[in-house]
Formats: C-alpha cells, sequence, structure tokens
C-alpha cells in the first residue's frame, strides 16, 4: 500500500428532498482509503452506509436524494460534480460495485454472457469474441463452475451464490482501482458467506484493489477489514484500525453494536445485551448528538451540541464529548 489515498471522501453530504421536508441522509463525511486497503462502513439499518456507497457511484435515487456538499476525489477527478457522460466512463472501469441484491441487479432478460460481455465492451477495446473469452475467463476466477456454458444461463437459473460471484465478476471485469461491496453476503447462507469473503480476499490480494465494504456484520469486519468507519443517523461517529477499534471502541455506539454482537467466548443460552431505545428519524434529529437518547453516559452538552468527528490518537478519531474527555485525561496522566 502507497501512503498516498487512492480515494480522498471530504464532507461528503447527501439530502433527502421529501414532502415531509429535507432530511440529511449522510451528513459531513470524511475518510481516504489507499491501494490494496479495506474499509468497512458499520452501523445499523438506515444510518447512511448505502447512500455513501451510491452516492460514491453517483447511483443515487434523484429524486428524491442527492448531493449537497463535499467532494469525492478519485484520481484528480471529483465524482460528486463529474458530468453524467463522464461518470458513466469512470463507473465500472475505475470504479467498481458489487450490490446488495444480485437477483434485482442483474437484468433478468439478458444472458449472464450478454451481460459481461457488454460490461467489458462498454470499457475496453476488446472484440464481442475476445469479451466472451474474457468473461469466461473472469467467472473461472470467482470460481462459477461450468464458466462457458454459464454465459448462456439467465439470472434465475443460477443459486444465490452464483449469482453474487457473477456479480463480482462483472465488478472486477475491468479491474477497477476502487471496489465497493454493498452487504455482499445478505441472504446467503454461512457457508457460502465464507467462500464469498475469502474470494473478496483473494481478488483484493491479487488485483491491489481498495475495497470498501459496507455491512453490517461485525466478525465480517474482523476478519476482512484495515479500518473500520462507524456510522449512526447519517453521521460518523468512529473511525480507526478494525483491530484497535474491537480491541478499545471510543464511542458508546461502537460499545454497544461490539456488546450486542454474539462472539466468541460466548455459549448458547448467554445473555447478550441490547443497545435500548430506537435510532431517531432523520426527519427528528435531537440538536445535540444523534446517540444522546441512548446513551448511558450522556452528559448535558450532549442534549444540546453536535459532538465534531475529532482526532483522539493519530489514528483514531470520534464524535463524542466523553471520548474526547477520557483521551485528554490519558494524554494528562502520560504526561
Amino acid at each position: 500500500m502507497t501512503n498516498d489515498p487512492l480515494l480522498r471522501v471530504d464532507g461528503l453530504s447527501v439530502s433527502l428532498f421529501t414532502r415531509a421536508g429535507v432530511m440529511q441522509a449522510v451528513d459531513n463525511l470524511s475518510f481516504d482509503l489507499r491501494a490494496g486497503e479495506t474499509l468497512a462502513i458499520v452501523g445499523e439499518s438506515g444510518c447512511g452506509k448505502s447512500l455513501t456507497a451510491l452516492a460514491l457511484m453517483r447511483l443515487l435515487p434523484t429524486p428524491p436524494a442527492r448531493i449537497v456538499a463535499g467532494r469525492i476525489d478519485l484520481g484528480g477527478l471529483d465524482l460528486a460534480t463529474l458530468p453524467e457522460a463522464r461518470m458513466r466512463k469512470v463507473r465500472g472501469r475505475e470504479i467498481g460495485m458489487i450490490f446488495q441484491d444480485p437477483l434485482g441487479a442483474l437484468d433478468p432478460v439478458m444472458s449472464i454472457g450478454r451481460q459481461l460481455t457488454e460490461a467489458i465492451c462498454a470499457h475496453t477495446p476488446l472484440s464481442r469474441r475476445d469479451a466472451e473469452t474474457r468473461a469466461v475467463e473472469l467467472l473461472d476466477r470467482v470460481s462459477v463452475p461450468d464458466a462457458r456454458r454459464r454465459l448462456d444461463e439467465y439470472p434465475h437459473m443460477l443459486s444465490g451464490g452464483m449469482r453474487q460471484r457473477v456479480m463480482i465478476a462483472m465488478a472486477i471485469a475491468c479491474s477497477p482501482k476502487v471496489l465497493i461491496a454493498d452487504e455482499p453476503t445478505t441472504a446467503l447462507d454461512v457457508t457460502v458467506q465464507a467462500q464469498v469473503i475469502e474470494l473478496l480476499k483473494e481478488l483484493q490480494q491479487s488485483l491491489g484493489t481498495a475495497l470498501i465494504l459496507i455491512t453490517h456484520d461485525l466478525g465480517v469486519v474482523a476478519e476482512i477489514a484495515d479500518r473500520v468507519l462507524v456510522m449512526y443517523a447519517g453521521r460518523p461517529v468512529e473511525q480507526g484500525p478494525a483491530a484497535d477499534l474491537f480491541e478499545d471502541p471510543q464511542h458508546p455506539y461502537t460499545r454497544g453494536l461490539l456488546s450486542s454482537t454474539l462472539g466468541l467466548g460466548r455459549r448458547h443460552g448467554d445473555f447478550l445485551p441490547e443497545i435500548g431505545g430506537t435510532v431517531p428519524s432523520l426527519a427528528e434529529l435531537p440538536p445535540g448528538c444523534a446517540f444522546s437518547n441512548r446513551c448511558s453516559e450522556v452528559r448535558d452538552i450532549c442534549l444540546t451540541s453536535p459532538p465534531p468527528l475529532r482526532s483522539l490518537s493519530p489514528s483514531r478519531s470520534a464524535a463524542c464529548f466523553v471520548a474526547e474527555e477520557d483521551a485528554r485525561r490519558v494524554a494528562t496522566q502520560r504526561s
């Protein structure tokens, strides 16, 4: 991995323009991503993970969603403001995406072979025949058995795991620099989930692709991620190396996520803690910290001022006044 970021997201904000008013679905999100690195974006449903992925790909459902602020810098190009005609050349070639629902993402009336060859021909000078050969190579690479025969099949003829492998083949067809995987193991059984994760790890190592993993599965995060970005109600609340975050989470929400996950050391029948309360509606976010109504460590300032994401150490940051106090206390003790 080089030290220079391959992708730099700075102050990204996505709003939903609805009849009920304007809602901030992604609020001032910033992160860097380097070649060969895996960044996991985690959080509960509705926290803005998938909208972030769609914003990076410029595939937001418009209306109601729209990028209202921020920069998405990929190789000197600002994807947030790039004209759609230019973005179509970037999408698939420079940045690719594995969608959450492969059956919904694949065209049901087009054969697997046609969908793969069209994706290849759109971004490379290969002839149709050479593109078909490349399609077979891709299916072989993602371990789809009897790859040449699969070219003539349709999505409904494949299992969920095979459809996901076809989606991965399409996403890596042009060797993009950045690959986004949005809940790539959803609706797959445990064995197939493990196979898909191993496949992503293998492809990333061989291609040197930077990976953004959108997931709520902390087990997958622990296995594959280098860094983790935790989101809550559209806002980033913690960011840092995966190992550090699992060992010593700084934000109360991150601690709640980790404690409510069935992991090593817990047995069947053990009490599994949960985060009390519910995520506030984007239309009715509190004036202070969005997590304040569920937090056991809430302070008066948390109710009135939204905490900014601030550095706690060279590699860790959190949007929490309590975490800031703790970091200052530790720094004072060490000095």
